[in-house]
């Protein structure tokens, strides 16, 4: 795929403004990827003329050929148009008047796929290592996939038992549970991961990559123990923005593949994937009483609305009314 035209005076490309707008926003990396990628999908749908020159019309072309052609999901359909929207607001500055229809797609009511408690266990009993501590600590805690990625060795408090979660979705920081069971296992994973760092080291390495600018103010701490992920990858990378080599986290694909391997490995016939086990950690709250404010509040929702949804997966087929063959 080709790359859009240059813009700025200075000539800085149009996405690398993009880039930065969205940065100085501290939205997330993948916030990022994901808005570049669409915005730099609508200038090449329209042959490359400058959003600039372009408007309404052919935002409307651009969502209306996602819809109808590629058929995309109404949440796809709305994470594009807010990426362009993004463009013409934050980076070019412009108002764009959108008819009423092409504000927002509606999405489809959909309930999650949860695991009983004994189908958790069936594909976490399938896999080992570092994914299986990984997929425990989704369940067991009710972290998201990227959530437990981006965890640092500061983050484990086994004094309190908990588990802090940094700049989660919306840049809230919360506490999560750190089950008892999980302590052993994890504390000698990082006796291991704590060995690959000293080995970074000695090589001249074992830096990792810090949020925002506190690798200029805090020269050093790159390297410093509490710093460093706790599921590292398994190799060293050039940082996209340092240039530097660095231990990054874990790719997401490492741990998505072994919980889809694990659970083709059972007879579960649900699919199944890392944030299934996020749904499955609240309705084993909702199940052992726990309120709806507390569950909240552990998976960090923004309003209780979205916690409410787990309270309909509770109930039996048919809004839990009894069928007459049972009778």
């Amino acid at each position: 795929m080709e790359n859009p035209p240059t813009t700025s005076p200075q000539g800085k490309k149009l996405l690398d403004q993009v880039s930065d707008a969205i940065r100085i926003k501290h939205y997330s990396p993948r916030t990022e990827k994901t808005y570049v990628d669409w915005i730099r999908r609508y200038i090449l749908f329209h042959n490359k003329r400058h959003p600039k020159d372009m408007g309404a019309q052919e935002i409307q072309a651009f969502i209306t050929h996602l819809a109808v052609e590629r058929t995309v999901s109404a949440s796809t359909q709305n994470q594009a148009l807010s990426a362009v929207l993004f463009l013409y607001r934050h980076v070019l500055h412009m108002d764009i008047d959108l008819p009423p229809e092409l504000i927002r797609a509606q999405k489809s009511k959909t309930l999650p796929v949860v695991l009983t408690h004994q189908e958790a266990m069936q594909v976490i009993e399938k896999m080992s290592g570092a994914p299986q501590l990984m997929t425990k600590i989704l369940y067991g805690s009710g972290l998201r996939l990227a959530e437990c990625l981006r965890l640092r060795v500061k983050d484990i408090d086994f004094g309190n038992h908990q588990i802090m979660v940094r700049d989660g979705k919306g840049e809230d920081d919360r506490p999560a549970i750190l089950p008892d069971s999980l302590v052993p296992a994890l504390q000698a994973h990082l006796k291991t991961v704590q060995a690959i760092h000293q080995k970074d080291l000695k090589e001249g390495f074992g830096e990792s990559s810090l949020p925002y600018a506190l690798s200029k103010k805090y020269s050093s701490a790159a390297k410093e123990w509490m710093w460093q992920y706790v599921f590292p990858a398994s190799v060293r990378s050039t940082d996209p923005d340092s240039k530097k080599i660095k231990r990054h986290h874990i790719d997401p694909s490492v741990l998505q593949k072994a919980i889809r391997q694990a659970a083709l490995s059972t007879s579960i016939t649900k699919p199944v994937s890392p944030h299934v086990f996020r749904h499955s950690f609240a309705t084993q709250l909702l199940q052992t009483n726990h309120d709806i404010r507390t569950i909240q509040e552990l998976l960090g929702h923004k309003d209780v609305k979205t916690t409410m949804i787990y309270t309909h997966v509770l109930q039996r087929g048919g809004l839990a009314v009894k069928s007459p063959l049972d009778s």
